[in-house]
C-alpha cells in the first residue's frame, strides 16, 4: 500500500502563490512518475503537472509558465509550485503516484486538497 497526502492547499488572491505537497509513504521500494491533478465543481479531473523518475516534467497548457513541479527523491515528496494564480485555478488538487513495492507496481491518488482564488 502507497499512502499519499496532499498539503498547502488554501484561499488565496489573485495574483498569489501556493506551494502544495505530496508526500508518500508504505512499503516504498521506488517512485516512478507523479502528478498533479485537479478537478474544478462539474468539470472533469485534469492533468496539470507530472514529473518522471528522471526529473523530466510535463505541464497543461494552461499553467505553463506559473506552475513549476518538483521532486525530492529522499522524502519521497513531490512538489506543486503554483504562482500568479488566477480564479480559474480553483480546484481541489489531487497527487498520483506509480510506485514500485514489496507487492508489485501500485498507482495511488491522494485525498485532495482544495485550492481557492479569490479576491
Amino acid at each position: 500500500q502507497v499512502q499519499l497526502v496532499e498539503s498547502g492547499g488554501g484561499l488565496v488572491q489573485p495574483g498569489g502563490s501556493l506551494r502544495l505537497s505530496c508526500a508518500a509513504s508504505g512499503r516504498i521500494f521506488s517512485i516512478n512518475a507523479v502528478g498533479w491533478y485537479r478537478q474544478a465543481p462539474g468539470k472533469q479531473r485534469d492533468l496539470v503537472a507530472d514529473i518522471g523518475s528522471g526529473g523530466s516534467t510535463n505541464y497543461a497548457d494552461s499553467v505553463k509558465g506559473r506552475f513549476t513541479i518538483s521532486r525530492d527523491n529522499a522524502k519521497n515528496t513531490v512538489y506543486l509550485q503554483m504562482n500568479s494564480l488566477k480564479p480559474e485555478d480553483t480546484a481541489i488538487y489531487y497527487c498520483n503516484a506509480v510506485a514500485v513495492t514489496a507487492t508489485g507496481w501500485v498507482n495511488s491518488w491522494g485525498q485532495g486538497t482544495q485550492v481557492t482564488v479569490s479576491s
